[in-house]
């Protein structure tokens, strides 16, 4: 897959025809991936290569006002950009959405954009919208005269799969649902950094992380996870939020790796979360917490994907 990075119409320089899926695609979920199934069944019908105009931020941060939790991602840039590429896009190009941009009419952008990128088809869901005077996915029609495939909501119990239900599930801590709404499970990298070394002298030592990239992290709670260092994977269990056994007030983001007992400091390590054991809770001394970890790795090391 091709990368490009434009900053208007004239920087695309597209020399094969295309069939183009239209969205920001957060995270890539099921309903996204049904979209590019569409995508490459006309693209091997027609002999079409995939392409993609999206955004590296959110439009949102172009019309509301600013919260942190607009920056924060499903995906950080890498990992969307290789399930684009496993989802079969040949051409990925990236533009800010700004003011600037939000000004183009429905018109003006298939007239600069979608006819700069070749589209003979166009992709989009059911509740896709586009343009200044914002049009939506059914009045396609009256700006392309190409091939045009609407997709229908994917719904998941009774309920549509989408970013921002996704972003709600992963809030609560449901990381498991998580997992099914998008059809992998969400990970999270980190770089191991000192902590206060704590966990080595109960007989759980763990690995303090700094998060890596502007990803949402799960609600404060220990989860069974996958971490993934140096190409292999390992089992643990990690903790998000504040230790407040010991009075911390700071939030933490923390691994144990079971079977594992090398230094790995500066290392970037991958937290794929499972499924969530608990709430953070405050104990009363170190023997009730290490009986509690004991637990905690039990369920961890037993745990087994219900999919």
């Amino acid at each position: 897959m091709k990368i490009r990075r434009i900053n208007n119409e004239l920087e695309i320089n597209q020399e094969e025809d295309t069939v183009l899926v239209l969205g920001y695609f957060d995270g890539l979920h099921k309903g996204h991936q049904t979209l590019f199934k569409e995508a490459r069944k006309i693209a091997e019908e027609q002999g079409l290569k995939i392409a993609v105009l999206t955004f590296p931020e959110s439009p949102k941060l172009a019309f509301v006002r600013y919260q942190p939790e607009l920056m924060l991602h499903l995906n950080h840039p890498e990992e969307r950009a290789a399930h684009l590429e496993n989802l079969g896009v040949d051409y990925l190009y990236l533009i800010d959405f700004t003011s600037h941009f939000s000004k183009n009419t429905a018109q003006e952008f298939f007239d600069k954009y979608v006819a700069a990128l070749k589209a003979k088809a166009v992709v989009a869901g059911f509740d896709y919208h586009f343009g200044s005077d914002k049009r939506k996915a059914e009045e396609l029609a009256d700006y392309f005269d190409g091939q045009i495939v609407i997709v229908s909501s994917v719904n998941q119990d009774e309920e549509k799969i989408s970013s921002t239900r996704i972003r709600e599930t992963i809030q609560t801590g449901d990381v498991a649902k998580a997992h099914q709404l998008l059809g992998y499970p969400l990970s999270t990298r980190g770089i191991v950094v000192h902590g206060n070394a704590r966990g080595r002298t109960i007989g759980y030592p763990t690995a303090n992380l700094a998060p890596l990239d502007r990803v949402i992290l799960p609600a404060d709670g220990v989860y069974v996870v996958d971490v993934e260092h140096n190409g292999k994977i390992y089992r643990g269990m990690a903790s998000v939020g504040k230790n407040v056994t010991f009075e911390g007030d700071e939030l933490r983001f923390e691994a144990n790796l079971f079977d594992f007992a090398e230094e790995i400091y500066g290392d970037t390590i991958r937290i794929i979360w499972l499924d969530k054991i608990r709430d953070m809770v405050k104990f009363d001394g170190i023997e009730e917490l290490v009986a509690q970890l004991k637990s905690d790795e039990e369920v961890a090391r037993n745990w087994e994907c219900s999919e």
